[in-house]
């Protein structure tokens, strides 16, 4: 029977990187390890095949020679000289499955099918804490305290898991090992102790609180300070401030997810912000300054007699801080020029003769737009 395209097999293209063959090796070998399918021959079976086929294109030269002889560059006599293979002693699918996760020993099997690391010590989990800001706050930067639940060292026992005064004993499962032996198929697999977590002894008397893991579930409270320039989306990391470890592990991190609130006046566009402002027809036509609102206070914006409804002024450097350039953006001001809507007699007279006067009366629609559209009359 043919051998299996070693590509085929991992489900990678033939233009797949080094860490591309590596990610969808340890794919594979997890769907098809042995701790995962106990007595299934069939998943044995591949499990075999997908460590032959990775530990071949893992290697340059190795898939070089498979790329260019296939199967044959393996085989005796065949292909370049040294190229080695498969057929020229094969390791054992367990050491490439280590070499593949990068550990040693139980570690790796106590990482993907159950237990803590390979000394038994547990590290924290990551924690996620959703902040909401104000645009004010974005662009000048704040310090906010928080409030949050988490997984603390216990204050009763420090941290150790043990009553106060309570002795730590050999433990008996593993007899000061940290770790159990077992034969699975054509694998010897050691793992963490289940009876003391790697750490090879075990306390007399389990801390009551606790009940011997070390920690437990407290209200954590931080100052928080957020830098000027974040936006929705950002994220600040508080190094050690996740859940703690158990049995002598690390804590793990805090994460605090920005969110900036929507402004009733300015719309974010990066680091620049735009707003509109209405502005009286009289003035868009005379021309004038007017005082513009920033979030760093007032700022006096130039408007040019004939100014047209939706011309777009740039105020420099009025926008939010740039997070990592420093630079600040700018604020972009749209006018709209409004047009009255309730007219006094003497009003509505006075337009009247300038309609006149400047000849709007005969030509109510701008001549640019009709040239253009003369031909459809």
């Amino acid at each position: 029977m043919a051998k299996e395209d070693y590509y085929e097999l991992l489900g990678v293209g033939r233009d797949a990187s080094e860490e591309e063959v590596k990610k969808a090796y340890r794919k594979k070998a997890i769907q098809y390890h042995p701790d995962k399918n106990p007595a299934s021959k069939p998943a044995e079976e591949m499990f075999k095949k997908i460590s032959e086929a990775y530990e071949v294109l893992k290697d340059p030269d190795k898939r070089a020679a498979y790329d260019r002889y296939g199967h044959a560059a393996f085989s005796q006599g065949a292909g370049p000289r040294g190229a080695g293979g498969p057929a020229g002693g094969f390791h054992d699918p367990f050491d490439i499955f280590r070499g593949a996760f990068g550990g040693g020993g139980g570690s790796i099997f106590e990482e993907f099918f159950g237990g803590g690391g390979a000394d038994g010590a547990r590290d924290g989990a990551d924690l996620r804490y959703d902040i909401e800001i104000a645009l004010e706050e974005a662009a000048r930067g704040v310090e906010k305290e928080i409030s949050f639940r988490k997984l603390a060292p216990c204050d009763h026992c420090n941290g150790t898991g043990a009553e106060p005064g309570s002795k730590r004993v050999t433990c008996p499962t593993c007899r000061g090992a940290g770790q159990v032996t077992t034969s699975r198929g054509f694998f010897t697999v050691r793992q963490v102790c289940p009876n003391c977590h790697g750490t090879g002894t075990r306390v007399d008397k389990p801390c009551r609180e606790c009940r011997g893991e070390g920690r437990v579930n407290k209200t954590a409270k931080l100052n928080v300070r957020v830098p000027p320039g974040v936006d929705t989306g950002s994220r600040l990391r508080s190094v050690g401030n996740g859940e703690a470890g158990a049995y002598g592990g690390q804590p793990g991190d805090l994460y605090i997810v920005i969110h900036v609130k929507d402004h009733e006046i300015f719309e974010r566009q990066g680091d620049d912000l735009f707003c509109e402002i209405p502005v009286k027809f009289t003035l868009a036509a005379l021309g004038g300054t007017i005082e513009v609102p920033t979030l760093s206070g007032k700022a006096s914006l130039k408007i040019p007699a004939g100014t047209q409804s939706g011309t777009t002024f740039r105020l420099k450097g009025r926008g939010l801080p740039g997070l990592r350039s420093g630079h600040p953006g700018d604020q972009l001001v749209r006018v709209q020029v409004e047009v009255p809507t309730h007219l006094t007699a003497e009003q509505r007279k006075k337009l009247e003769d300038f309609a006149i006067v400047s000849g709007d009366a005969d030509e109510p629609v701008g001549r640019s737009f009709f040239e253009k559209a003369k031909k459809f009359f």
